[in-house]
């Protein structure tokens, strides 16, 4: 292994390090089947049932070994074992785990082994790779034969089709899709598990026999060589790994990746980390392998060795002819769409693209043959091609079929059309962000985005849709709002991804022909792609000045109701769950607030504050309305000491169930009460605290939160006219579990708040925190911005770091120390970045106004982060930080 080691990482390939390991596991098993036939169970005479054979199977049997895999051995024999040949088994056996091997083993007679394998596919497939390594060499000759013509024969299709349904099983237990962040080298989506399936497949059909050479036989000679450089980048990948956590590893997590990227050879290049390239190169390989899988699939239907299966996208009856299909230009194979004759490519580009439009428009698939025909004629889609009438008529067609446009992209995109048409999209195919709020690569999640607005204007996502709906029906610049889409990550790796990808953006747009204000709109909507979730999220809606300020950004109804849309789609694609219920209400309100803001003409403060105010006396009245007689005065009294803020920073539902709370506690006569309840709208525990009101408090109930175990996600702080403190905080427990699970630790946090909240002197230090091995792979650096402008009453104060648990409290401890009050806290968190905004005040009100006093929270802010130069001058800049956090994202 350590020579094995040395070799990789002086350069040699990743196929033959895998041979070697696994020649030398056959150097072992056949030394100690000769030890142990030779000097401890001898047969001088050996009977039947002591001509045994040491086999390999499986990976092994491939003759594949990564450093830290299992052997997987067969013991096979002709007739019924003897005690002799158990003897020999369990020596080898003991003797291999006593060396460290892992060993999966199986003890067979020819019969019982023919017997498994029409049983079990999975049992078969095995058995495809079965290798002599010792002993008898008759019988695996003989069990070879028998897989050949008493299994395979004539059930050659079932086999394909039971190959394939389990790939679908495991890609569905993997994640389906093949750019994932953190891949599964062996068993991932387009990684080392689907070579070995399409050479399972062809030596399915080749009944068994041919080894390597059935794929060579199914692929022509440039695929073939593709498939060998897939398989050898992959296997250099998986053996890196396993050397590099000294154990089987075969998740390539992000703590692992930029150790492989340097021991792959990969270096910085301009604003891209090494590890960014070579997580693109694994990403670009993967979309290679899934060419070689469509391309062998067609070519298996060809010759009828198979029924087509779901897997493939055969979701529509045969078909021979299509009604309106240009028959000179193209035919239907398979029910996939074909060029009628592939030259037509070469000489005219556009019709690559024509091939797509119809593939959407009649909902079909693209046989693999055209598709590999527009990747040979990539080269021939120039300049004068990019900006070719038809071939932009035809791909604004695809955005316009709202049934298949993420389908037809994605297959556009594979065969390398889409990054050729469009280069500013071809700058992010297979890049990656290297941190851990992303779960796709660039491409990818774009793909999903215009994927996602599509299911909006369809009416395909629920309340989103139903939101939408009528967004949808007023715009007039539909082809604007998808082009945006496809091209609002293209700045990334650029510097700021917001202004590097509006510049892209208005080339691409004037390229394809847009009129003056369709660029105008398109390069606006990608410049400012980010801004009103940071606003709804990290923003307080109740502040005139956030909604004025906003609104002058958006300027008209027509751009508001593009950019809701294109956020709405943005932050659904990022992954699972990360577009959340409180999140989804956050944007509604800032549209409703904005739309309101802006009927009629330009917003201005005063026009905002009416609108603002408005909402919050209607939620007033609806709150009164809604409670019982007995309960109708106590609510308004409870109504009328809240201010707007409070009003407009929740829904109907919240008000009533903070208001029976309140109430409650008023009832009973405490001076300070707290509730927890498992909120499942929002995924985490809602606590809500009300308390007298003093100066620190906000920054000790966070330190109770953080020593009860929580990890606070979300926090407003309010406070009524008669100085009384009612704040909410959304906390989630520590170890990743739902507050809802574990009803004792809910229990725990409550009664750990309530003691901070009346005072007491509980010991409620944080816990220390370390971070985990995946987070700590990432470089996070603090940065603090003051701004005295973004808020009417309150100084806003952005902070951006590392996430911890208490991280919260100890930036608020700095602001209890400096004695300015909190006034509210918006806490969001990118993977291993948090982003928290406070609005912050004197203890008499006003602004932070004098500059070294603001210089001093500064420092103490950045020294909470973690920051290694507390003294540095890194803050003050709102535009750098606003720059850093949008790289990050």
């Amino acid at each position: 292994r350590a020579a094995a080691r040395a070799r990789l990482e002086a350069g040699a390939g990743g196929l033959d390090t895998a041979r070697e390991l696994s020649a030398v596991a056959d150097e072992i098993v056949s030394a100690l089947f000769d030890f142990t036939t030779t000097h401890v169970y001898r047969a001088s005479n050996p009977t039947e049932g002591e001509r045994l054979s040491v086999c390999a199977v499986g990976g092994y049997g491939r003759g594949e070994l990564a450093p830290f895999s299992d052997l997987d051995l067969l013991f096979l024999s002709g007739w019924k074992l003897t005690p002799w040949s158990e003897s020999v088994i369990e020596f080898m056996l003991y003797m291999l785990w006593d060396l460290g091997l892992t060993v999966g083993q199986s003890v067979r007679t020819v019969d019982q082994a023919i017997k498994l394998a029409k049983q079990d596919w999975t049992i078969l497939t095995a058995m495809l790779d079965l290798r002599r390594i010792a002993g008898d060499a008759e019988h695996p000759e003989l069990l070879a034969g028998r897989l050949a013509k008493d299994v395979l024969r004539g059930k050659a299709r079932d086999f394909v089709a039971a190959k394939l349904e389990e790939r679908d099983v495991r890609l569905e237990r993997q994640g389906a899709s093949r750019y994932m962040v953190e891949p599964d080298v062996k068993e991932g989506k387009g990684a080392l598990r689907d070579l070995h399936v399409l050479d399972w497949l062809a030596r399915g059909v080749a009944l068994g026999r041919g080894g390597s050479a059935a794929v060579a036989r199914l692929f022509a000679s440039d695929e073939a060589r593709r498939f060998e450089a897939a398989a050898d980048f992959f296997w250099r990948v998986r053996a890196l790994m396993h050397f590099a956590a000294g154990r089987p590893h075969d998740k390539l997590t992000f703590d692992l990746q930029p150790e492989i990227a340097r021991l792959m050879g990969f270096e910085d290049k301009g604003a891209e980390l090494a590890v960014e390239r070579f997580m693109r190169r694994y990403f670009l390989v993967a979309k290679d392998v899934g060419a070689l899988t469509r391309i062998l699939c067609a070519k298996l239907e060809a010759e009828e060795a198979k029924r087509a299966p779901p897997s493939l996208q055969r979701l529509w009856p045969l078909r021979k002819k299509l009604k309106g299909l240009d028959a000179k230009m193209f035919k239907l194979e398979a029910d996939r769409l074909n060029f009628a004759n592939a030259a037509v490519v070469r000489r005219s580009p556009a019709a690559a693209m024509e091939l797509f439009r119809t593939a959407a428009a009649h909902g079909l698939d693209v046989h693999p043959d055209a598709l590999a025909a527009v990747a040979r004629s990539l080269d021939s889609v120039d300049k004068t091609a990019r900006s070719d009438e038809t071939a932009v008529a035809a791909f604004f067609g695809v955005l316009g079929e709202l049934k298949t446009v993420e389908p037809t992209l994605r297959l556009m995109n594979e065969s390398g059309l889409l990054g050729a048409f469009v280069p500013e999209f071809g700058g992010i195919v297979g890049r990656t962000q290297f941190n851990m709020y992303h779960h796709f690569t660039v491409d990818e999640h774009t793909l999903r985005v215009v994927g996602g607005l599509a299911d909006l204007e369809a009416e395909r996502l629920g309340e989103d849709s139903e939101f939408a709906k009528p967004l949808f029906k007023k715009i007039s610049n539909r082809r604007a709002l998808y082009l945006a889409a496809l091209l609002h990550d293209t700045g990334k790796g650029a510097g700021d991804q917001q202004i590097e990808g509006a510049k892209k953006a208005a080339t691409a747009a004037k390229r394809l022909g847009l009129s003056k204000m369709e660029v105008k709109l398109t390069s606006w909507l990608v410049g400012n792609h980010l801004e009103m979730n940071d606003v709804a999220q990290r923003r307080d809606l109740g502040d005139p000045r956030t909604l004025v300020d906003f609104v002058d950004l958006v300027e008209s109804p027509e751009r508001l109701r593009l950019l809701t849309l294109l956020t709405i789609a943005d932050i659904s694609a990022v992954g699972p769950g990360v577009w959340t219920a409180w999140k989804r209400r956050l944007l509604f309100d800032l549209y409703d607030l904005a739309e309101a803001a802006i009927r009629g003409g330009r917003a201005t403060a005063e026009r905002a504050r009416d609108s603002l105010a408005a909402k919050a006396e209607a939620a007033r009245g609806l709150l009164t309305d809604a409670a019982t007689d007995d309960e109708r005065a106590a609510t308004a009294d409870w109504a009328a000491r809240m201010d707007d803020a409070y009003f407009l920073a929740f829904g109907a539902e919240a008000h009533a169930r903070h208001a029976d709370f309140a109430m409650s506690a008023e009832a009973l006569g405490r001076s300070a009460d707290v509730d927890a309840r498992w909120a499942p709208e929002s995924g985490v525990a809602e606590l809500l605290v009300l308390a007298h009101d003093e100066h620190g408090l906000f920054a000790r109930l966070a330190r109770a939160v953080t020593a009860a175990g929580g990890d606070i996600r979300g926090a407003h702080a309010f406070t009524s006219k008669e100085g009384v403190a009612f704040d909410v905080f959304l906390v989630s427990l520590k170890g990743g579990r739902e507050a809802g699970e574990d009803w004792g630790a809910l229990s725990r946090l409550r009664d750990t708040v309530l003691s901070a909240a009346l005072g007491d002197p509980l010991d409620v230090v944080a816990p220390g925190h370390k971070a985990s091995r995946r987070a700590a792979a990432f470089a996070v650096e603090p940065t603090v911005a003051i701004d005295n402008d973004a808020s009417d009453e309150a100084t806003v104060i952005e902070v951006s770091g590392r996430d911890r648990p208490g991280l919260l409290a100890d930036l608020t401890d700095v602001f209890a120390a400096a004695k300015a009050s909190v006034l509210s806290a918006h806490v969001e968190s990118y993977g291993e970045r948090v982003m928290d905004v406070f609005y912050v005040s004197e203890l008499d009100g006003g602004k932070l106004k004098h500059p070294s006093r603001r210089a001093a929270i500064t420092r103490k802010l950045l020294a909470a982060l973690g920051a290694q130069e507390p003294d540095a001058p890194r803050s003050g800049d709102r535009k750098l930080a606003r720059a850093k956090a949008s790289a990050a994202r």
